[in-house]
């Protein structure tokens, strides 16, 4: 598989998972159900592998993601949030702080391209500056645990948007 395709392909998988989480946040049917239907076209074992572990993780952990935005939008309720915005932001902290593998760099610029696509025109830089915030903090903090792939030094820098 072409480096481009498995990009897209993974890229692919986080939509679903926003699907997931957006259908359950909205009406809180069977997760189970849920991931089923949305996730049956993930024939890859290794796909639905991801997609599980990022439901999971961002479902366990959604109230210390949500304190982690909240931090960073002093001014803003979090319910005056879009709700895609912040089910992308949970799954790219949850890509930061849970899975060691996936450089920060990738994890930022999937979910601001995916916002491009379901969110609002401003939602790209909205995320991209609280995901940028909370990288450094945790970087700085020590937090940042990446291995393997995720160690990419480049990965460190300022992510800009490339919707402006």
């Amino acid at each position: 598989m072409t480096k481009r395709k498995q990009k897209f392909k993974r890229r692919l998988v986080r939509e679903r998972v926003l699907q997931v989480l957006f259908a359950f946040e909205m009406n809180k049917d069977s997760l189970q159900l849920l991931i089923n239907e949305i996730l049956a076209d993930l024939h890859n074992n290794s796909d639905r592998e991801f997609a599980n572990e990022l439901i999971n993780r961002v479902l366990e952990h959604v109230d210390e993601f949500d304190g982690m935005i909240k931090v960073r939008v002093a001014n803003w309720e979090m319910n005056r949030i879009a709700l895609i915005d912040k089910i992308l932001l949970r799954m790219g902290i949850c890509e930061l702080l849970y899975f060691p593998d996936i450089p920060p760099k990738v994890s930022i610029n999937e979910v601001i391209e995916i916002a491009k696509n379901y969110s609002t025109a401003g939602s790209g830089k909205f995320i991209n500056g609280i995901l940028d915030a909370i990288l450094s903090e945790t970087k700085k903090s020590g937090k940042l645990n990446k291995t393997g792939r995720g160690l990419i030094e480049e990965s460190i820098t300022k992510h800009p948007d490339k919707s402006s």
